[in-house]
């Protein structure tokens, strides 16, 4: 894996230039930064980063809107992957965490974040995973996702998946990590691996958030229950 390209969009200088330097010291590159939201669709455009880590507050354009904006002209990296982005704020709440992920986020972070556990999210989303745990966003979606809301994922179809992959999606929801769906289903961790990116890529979906809310909401799963 390269080293992570990353943009920074906050309204305080402070914060951007915190988390530049925290970033730096840990290898990342920090490709742009901005502070509003149509500042930071506009770097992004520009440089093209792998990461971006948008504040949820910013004045003009706020955060969720920005990331709405900007993902939803499937922007890709210099290595032609998806751009991914990782909602920053001081709240703790799961309206904001929904919101986020609603916007397309892959991940939700406060800003009092260690300096490695910084880092560690960056090059976490960078791979494709998922920021928040499978477990937090399936007690998302079972708190606020309703028949009433729009989709919060718009995939691909399920009857293109294999029975095997199924399963997996399903286990997926469950809350699952790799090496514990290696276990569950007696494969090999890069097995479940494969399997994960194909279900991705057949659903035309962003990262193993996106997949879980799919599973919800498409009623694979059942608000409760991860088996079929």
């Amino acid at each position: 894996m390269s080293t992570p390209r990353v943009v920074i969009a906050d309204d305080q200088l402070l914060v951007r230039t915190g988390f530049s330097m925290i970033l730096t010291a840990a290898g990342i590159e920090v490709v742009g930064d901005a502070a509003d939201g149509e500042a930071a669709i506009s770097v992004v455009r520009r440089t093209r980063p792998d990461v971006v880590l948008m504040d949820i507050r910013m004045p003009g354009l706020d955060g969720l809107s920005a990331t709405r904006r900007l993902l939803d002209d499937r922007p890709t990296t210099m290595d032609g992957d998806p751009v991914r982005v990782i909602i920053l704020t001081t709240f703790d709440l799961d309206e904001y965490v929904y919101a986020a992920l609603r916007a397309g986020a892959s991940g939700f972070l406060l800003k009092d974040v260690t300096p490695e556990h910084l880092a560690h999210a960056v090059r976490l989303v960078q791979e494709g995973d998922a920021l928040l745990a499978p477990s937090i966003t399936r007690r998302l979606v079972e708190r606020f996702a309703s028949p009433a809301q729009p989709p919060l994922v718009r995939g691909g179809d399920l009857e293109s998946l294999t029975p095997r992959e199924r399963e997996v999606l399903v286990q997926l929801a469950g809350g699952l990590s790799n090496l514990e769906l290696a276990r569950v289903l007696g494969l090999s961790e890069s097995t479940v691996k494969t399997h994960v990116a194909r279900i991705l890529t057949k659903l035309n979906l962003r990262d193993r958030v996106q997949a879980v809310v799919l599973a919800y909401e498409s009623g694979l799963v059942q608000p409760g229950r991860t088996s079929s």
